[in-house]
């Protein structure tokens, strides 16, 4: 929990440093209260005594009272500040650095555990701020000065005070015991149920197409059941922490009046007012002293989830990122857009074998380059390392004849425009989508957006919506088919006009006159542009000037489609099992 508060600033240590000093005043102003009441005391059972001296005490008190308010009061505004300041800035550097994790990293955590860590474990931190900070510094300073004030009044009263503190001590430190390893499986129940509901959701369609409602449900019933069961026994645990609290004061309170009964039954006449006097006060600080331990009850209750909290938060912001940032910014400008892999191979991160192995090929500024196999081949690893999504394991991978793990990444995925294989679109409008590359340095405009979505064949659709450019989108393009997706997608990677466009099976859910259309206007409007295109169907790759063939994460062939058909079988298998000899010739 310690090592979170490294991220405060320097301003909310100041705010901190404000807000210690007011509950220092606060314990002062509530600890003088027993010794005006104290006088008062004496005033009202000795002869003589003025009603005006009884109010001025009174008056006193009042001051103090209202002095201890502004001071709490003072002290919640700034626990609250500095706990709003602090769990943004947490949310600030999770986000970033989730931002910087490779796909191995994000693999280690989930994508659901990340979620958990960002907002529900950064709002227990901030809620054991905000409710945290009076009485963890308030409660040992008010314990220590009330017993440093009550310790001389007289050994019976000191010792069964001692006794009501360690029997409180030793009813926490069990309640802990049992609750604690509980709090640190609630996180993880968490996320489960977070995992299990977000599925649940992203996959709804499936999940009423095979009728398996009830499957979902059981599934759901099941993660919520161990997280309730875990709240349920850490909530009943920590119930007995308040009535045991409750009943220990009760018993301090009527040990305190029965010793002061024998003593002062005990005493002489003259002593009897003196010893009733320091009874209430000693009542009244004896008070003080359990209420401490009283507020330290509401942070034993929070302490351990918040510690379970900050270390898995912890955990991800001291997670090292395997892909190192590097500093070129530019590349080789004679090899302008060239992609060369020289003997590369790549394992996925405790994977036991390679996933492809001495991958050597070359692709030259605007030319075309295809990759086909069967499925789980390799095709897409292979690409994704060019935007380093992953690092080689063997070998080199150059971009314009540079290294890519010398460039900053930044600069290195600016020169390239990459369709995933699964189209995503954002919630926004379809304009926000296709420009979504925009930046001041190089912005997207109006004319930009519309000659992209001409080229990627997405115009008819588009215009023919209601709101045209501006057409809503929701999230992930739900409201949108798997074609107008694809090509949306390519749109977006098109109006970014970079050196080299990475299409990864980006095809499959265009019709074959769309595909077709859609490759000739790449090549007439994005000849520059180096492309990689990753597809199954010979139809999509057959006009490339370099297809790859993979098999089983090996290189099987490369060469033009007539040069494949005559001398790679694995090729000639696929495209015999897709076109007939007379469509092939």
């Amino acid at each position: 929990m310690i090592k979170i508060l490294k991220n405060l600033s320097r301003k909310e240590w100041m705010l901190l440093f404000v807000a210690v000093i007011f509950i220092v005043l606060q314990v002062w102003l509530d600890l003088k209260l027993p010794d005006y009441m104290s006088e008062i005391t004496v005033l009202v059972q000795t002869e003589g005594s003025e009603l005006s001296e009884v109010i001025a005490v009174g008056g006193k008190m009042l001051l103090c009272a209202f002095g201890s308010l502004v001071s709490a009061i003072a002290v919640s505004v700034f626990a609250a500040k500095v706990a709003a300041n602090f769990s943004a800035t947490l949310r600030a550097k999770l986000f970033d650095k989730v931002q910087a994790f490779s796909m191995e990293e994000i693999g280690h955590f989930s994508t659901a555990s990340l979620i958990t860590r960002t907002t529900n474990d950064v709002q227990q931190v901030q809620m054991l701020i905000v409710m945290g900070l009076q009485a963890i510094i308030k409660a040992p300073i008010m314990a220590v000065w009330a017993i440093c004030k009550i310790y001389n009044k007289s050994w019976q009263w000191t010792t069964a005070t001692a006794v009501a503190i360690g029997v409180l001590l030793v009813f926490f430190i069990s309640c802990i015991l049992f609750a604690l390893p509980k709090f640190k499986k609630l996180q993880d129940y968490t996320d489960d149920l977070n995992r299990v509901t977000r599925e649940n959701l992203t996959g709804l369609n499936v999940v009423r197409a095979y009728n398996a409602e009830d499957y979902q449900e059981k599934k759901f019933a099941d993660a919520n059941e161990r997280l309730t069961r875990a709240q349920l026994f850490t909530n009943r645990t920590m119930a007995f922490l308040q009535p045991g609290v409750q009943l220990v004061m009760n018993g301090l309170t009527l040990s305190i009046y029965w010793i002061g009964a024998v003593l002062i039954d005990q005493a002489r006449l003259t002593d009897k007012i003196t010893l009733f006097s320091d009874m209430v006060v000693f009542t009244s600080y004896a008070m003080q002293v359990v209420m401490a331990f009283m507020m330290l009850v509401m942070i034993f209750i929070i302490l351990p989830r918040a510690s379970v909290a900050a270390k898995r938060i912890n955990a991800v912001l001291n997670t090292e990122i395997t892909i190192q940032n590097g500093s070129r910014t530019e590349g080789d400008p004679n090899h302008r857009g060239e992609i060369v892999f020289e003997d590369v191979s790549f394992r996925y991160p405790d994977a036991a074998t390679n996933c492809i192995e001495h991958i050597s090929f070359s692709a030259k500024r605007g030319q075309t380059v295809a990759f086909i196999g069967a499925t789980g081949c390799g095709k897409s690893t292979v690409i994704n390392l060019i935007p380093r999504f992953y690092d080689v394991t063997e070998g080199k991978v150059l971009v314009d004849g540079v290294n890519v793990k010398d460039y900053d990444q930044t600069a290195l995925r600016e020169k390239i425009g990459y369709v995933a294989q699964k189209a995503v679109l954002f919630s926004g409008d379809i304009t926000s989508n296709v420009a979504y590359a925009s930046h001041p340095d190089r912005l997207i405009d109006e004319n930009g957006v519309q000659h992209a979505v001409a080229v990627a064949q997405a115009k008819d659709f588009v215009e023919a919506l209601p709101d045209g450019y501006h057409s809503h989108v929701a999230q992930g393009g739900s409201n949108f088919s798997g074609g107008q997706k694809q090509r949306l997608s390519i749109a977006r990677a098109i109006a970014k006009q970079p050196d080299i466009l990475i299409f990864d099976d980006s095809f499959s859910a265009l019709d074959y006159k769309t595909d077709r259309i859609l490759r000739q206007t790449l090549r007439e409007q994005c000849k520059d542009a180096t492309k990689l295109i990753v597809a199954q169907r010979i139809g999509t790759i057959r006009d490339a000037d370099l297809i790859v063939v993979l098999d089983d994460g090996k290189i099987a062939g490369q060469g033009t489609h007539e040069t494949l058909m005559q001398t790679c079988e694995v090729y000639r298998e696929i495209a015999y099992s897709q076109l007939s000899k007379e469509e092939l010739a």
